[in-house]
C-alpha cells in the first residue's frame, strides 16, 4: 500500500482562531481513525479537508464513515498570489486550513 505523509494543522473555529502545526500523519488508516477520534469531541463540530492526491477518495470515505464531513480539494482550485512560488507542506496545510475555515474553497 502507498504511504504519504501529510502535514497536520488544526483550525479553530472563528475568523481570527489560531492555526496550529499539530505533526504530521501517515495516509494509512489505523492512524488516521486514532487521530480522528482523538480530535472528534462531544459537542464540537469538526470538519476535515485535504488537498487532492495520491490517496484518492479512500481517506475521505475513512473519515466520513467515522461520522465527520471531509472535503476534498482541488490543488488546482486553491487561490494562489501571483509570484508565490514557494512551496512546502507547512506552508500549503496552513493556507488551506484558512481558506477552508473562511469557506472560500471549492470541493471536488
Amino acid at each position: 500500500m502507498f504511504r504519504r505523509i501529510g502535514v497536520l494543522l488544526l483550525a479553530e473555529s472563528g475568523r481570527t482562531g489560531e492555526v496550529r502545526y499539530v505533526g504530521e500523519i501517515s495516509s494509512d488508516s489505523a492512524p488516521v481513525r486514532c487521530l480522528v477520534r482523538k480530535l472528534g469531541r462531544p459537542g464540537v463540530q469538526s470538519k476535515f479537508c485535504y488537498e487532492a492526491g495520491p490517496t484518492g477518495y479512500g481517506l475521505k470515505r475513512e473519515i466520513e464513515a467515522l461520522g465527520y464531513e471531509c472535503a476534498v480539494i482541488a490543488p488546482s482550485l486553491i487561490p494562489r498570489k501571483p509570484g508565490d512560488r514557494v512551496k512546502t507542506n507547512l506552508r500549503d496545510a496552513e493556507k488551506l486550513a484558512r481558506l477552508f475555515r473562511a469557506g472560500e474553497l471549492t470541493e471536488i
